[in-house]
Parts: C-alpha cells; sequence; structure tokens
C-alpha cells in the first residue's frame, strides 16, 4: 500500500509545498511498513500547546522566511553551531561520550541552548546525531573520535537487513523529553529538529565508518538493488521515526542531511535514493512543520532533492545562490551558503562575502542565512557572533 500522502494523482500535503511527479513511480514499487503507516494514519494537526500552534514562533523570522514571508529581521543560523567551536559546550562535554551526551536530555537541552544565548541566532539546532536512531534501536554503533561513526557490525547482505532490530517509538523517550527541555527554555526562537537523510544513514551501515567514496552503497544499489531498498526503507523509518519524536515534542521545522549525496549521479539519486527520503518525510508531512533538506556536494540533485517534498532547499557552498533559485525555478525558498573556509579569513573579507550571499539569495521566494557545511571547530566563536550581528543589522526586503 502507498502512504496517502505520496499517492499518484491530486496531491493534497500539508506538511511541504512540494511532492512532485519524477519519483512517484519509485515510490510506487516500495514496500510499506508499519511505521510508515502508524506516522501517516495518525495524521493531525500539532498539539494547540505546540510552539508553532500557540504563538510562540509560527511568526518568528525563522519560520516566516521558511514560508515564504516577509520577516521582521533577516533570520540567520549555523549547521554545528550547537558545540565544536564553543568552549562552554567543550567544558560540559568534559568525560561524557558524544553519543552519551546526547540520550542525556538535561545535557543535550544545555548544548542546544549555548549557541542561542551567545550569537543570538534566530534557531536552535537540535544536538543530537544521526546516528542516534540506530544506537536506540539497539545497532552497535559508536563515534569514535578523529574518525567518526563506526559500526560494530556492517550491514552488507539482505541476511544482515532481516536481521536489524526496528525502532520504537518508547525508545525515542530520552529524544522527546531533551526537545521539552530546550523548547521551554527557547521562548519565541525556534527548535529545528533533524535527521540523516535514508543514503548517509545506510552509508555509514554499509561501509560500517565513514568513507571518501561510499563505493559500498553505491555498488549495493545495482548488485543487489532488493537488498538496497530494503536497507534504504529500514533507514527511512528509522530517520522518520526520530524526526517525528522531535518535532510533536516541540520543534517547529525538521531539517533532513544528506551529508553524502554527493557521491551520486542524478540518475542514481532520483531511482534508488529519493524514494527512501519521500518515505522519510513521509513520517511528518502530516504535522505541517516547514521541511528542509540539505546535502553537501548536490549542485545537480537539487530539484530532485526538493521533489521529494520539502519547503525549503539548503545549499552548500559550492553553488550561488541567484544560480540555485534559478536552477529551482524561483519558486522554493533557499538556506545557505557561506563558505566556511571564509570564517577564519579577514573580516573585510568574510562580510564582503556575507554581503555577497544575501544579494545572491535576494532573488529567492525567502532566504535564511547559514553556513554552506558545518561550522569548523577551530572557528572563532566571537566571529559567528559579529556574522549574526551583521546580517541582522541588513534589513531584509
Amino acid at each position: 500500500m502507498i502512504p496517502a500522502t505520496v499517492r499518484p494523482g491530486r496531491l493534497q500535503v500539508t506538511g511541504c509545498r512540494y511532492l512532485l511527479g519524477p519519483i512517484l513511480g519509485t515510490i510506487k514499487g516500495m514496500t510499506s511498513s508499519s511505521a510508515v503507516s502508524h506516522a501517516v494514519s495518525a495524521a493531525g494537526a500539532l498539539a494547540a500547546g505546540h510552539p508553532l500552534m500557540d504563538g510562540r514562533t509560527a511568526d518568528s523570522p525563522l519560520i516566516t522566511a521558511y514560508r515564504g514571508g516577509k520577516p521582521s529581521r533577516r533570520p540567520v543560523w549555523f549547521m554545528r553551531q550547537a558545540g565544536r567551536s564553543l568552549p562552554e559546550y567543550l567544558k560540559v562535554r568534559e568525560g561524557v561520550a558524544m553519543l552519551d551526551s546526547c540520550l542525556r536530555p538535561e545535557l543535550a537541552a544545555e548544548i542546544t541552548l549555548q549557541p542561542v544565548r551567545r550569537h543570538d541566532v534566530d534557531a536552535a539546532i537540535f544536538f543530537s546525531d544521526i546516528v542516534i536512531p540506530l544506537k536506540l534501536a539497539g545497532v552497535g554503533v559508536d563515534i569514535v573520535p578523529g574518525v567518526g561513526p563506526v559500526l560494530d557490525k556492517p550491514v552488507r547482505t539482505a541476511a544482515d537487513v532481516a536481521a536489524l532490530p526496528q525502532l520504537t517509538w518508547e525508545a525515542l523517550e530520552p529524544i522527546r523529553e531533551a526537545v521539552r527541555l530546550t523548547v521551554a527554555e527557547l521562548g519565541k526562537t525556534p527548535l529545528i529538529g533533524f535527521a540523516g537523510a535514508p543514503f548517509t544513514l545506510a552509508a555509514y551501515m554499509v561501509e560500517g565508518k565513514p568513507s571518501r567514496d561510499h563505493l559500498g552503497p553505491r555498488t549495493m544499489m545495482h548488485a543487489d538493488p532488493e537488498t538496497w531498498t530494503a536497507l534504504a526503507n529500514w533507514a527511512a523509518d528509522a530517520s522518520g521515526m526520530f524526526l517525528r519524536a522531535q518535532l510533536e515534542a516541540g520543534a517547529s521545522a525538521g531539517q533532513l542531511f544528506d551529508s553524502w549525496a554527493g557521491s551520486l549521479g542524478l540518475a542514481d539519486y532520483t531511482k534508488f535514493v529519493a524514494p527512501a527520503s519521500a518515505r522519510a518525510l513521509d513520517h511528518v508531512r502530516h504535522l505541517g512543520a516547514p521541511l528542509i533538506h540539505f546535502g553537501t556536494g548536490t549542485s545537480e540533485l537539487l530539484v530532485a532533492m526538493r521533489d521529494v517534498g520539502v519547503d525549503v532547499v539548503g545549499v552548500d557552498y559550492r553553488l550561488p545562490l541567484d544560480e540555485a533559485n534559478r536552477r529551482l525555478g524561483g519558486k522554493v525558498p533557499l538556506q545557505g551558503n557561506i563558505d566556511p573556509a571564509l570564517l577564519s579569513a579577514p573580516w573585510e573579507v568574510l562580510e564582503a562575502h556575507v554581503r555577497a550571499v544575501i544579494a545572491a539569495g535576494a532573488s529567492a521566494p525567502g532566504h535564511v542565512l547559514n553556513l554552506g557545511h558545518g561550522v569548523p571547530p577551530e572557528t572563532d566563536p566571537t566571529v559567528l557572533t559579529r556574522v549574526v550581528e551583521l546580517v541582522h543589522s541588513i534589513s531584509p526586503e
């Protein structure tokens, strides 16, 4: 059965502006899951006390820009703003492993709030990791310092996929509690929830660790497409449930991160990856929160990434925003795309770059300033504060 949100024909989509035809034929052949069915059958508005529903964040600069309106000030936030470059983050993380810090609600909330206090950014991004759904499902995974996510056992065969444990709604309670604690302190500042896109998550699972070229998953797509589809669907449901837990608990928007999609050509992305990304988002479309899709090295995939069904497209630093807007037909708000490398450049160079990014984004229906990737760990946090002050000093058009 195809979930109602992606059934071919006239579409009634409440959580996103776009869910277009090119991927529907591929989605049609996917196997449904109880998780997707549960998400769709539970369709309905967010709770009355949710920040989007009770007036706290619906008119915030961020949400207004995501919805294509004119914000009261230019919204700006930074990917990986929570952690990495902040001394207060390093202090609270002392002696605590990365994944453990994500699963301690009070600590995760504190880390999420730190950059909002310091920089006056227009959004908090939930502090967690894309492999947290794996860990909560019972998959052996850890973040190895200097390496990244490492699995106890790679997932490479049909038997491996069949043996994967299923993530339960109850296991996500630490995530919901961390979001509730965070939102209680944020007031009118929106929280953005996030999840790893299925391809990036599955790429880690197949390789068992980070990879430069992602040959394992790219080979599996063609050599064993049934196993690939089963794995991508598992990852989609895990990420979708993870994102839904954050949104229902109080996040005002959701972002799907596809860090490794840039390793794919358009044909492979459309056939083997887009259906799973759409499936992940099927878990949250009915909630009505703005949805953002971001990937690195994905300039040639932007239209396909939009077409999985999102409201906003994130653009990395490789493509000017005016060109991204042209490729997307001028119909979708954009997010990005300050080059992180320039955060360590002289201020006059960085300022000119930020102003150029703002000018390039002016042609889009909406624009949220962000980096074209994450904050480098060596970044001076006072530079980020200065960038925020600059962005806020420039009146929205």
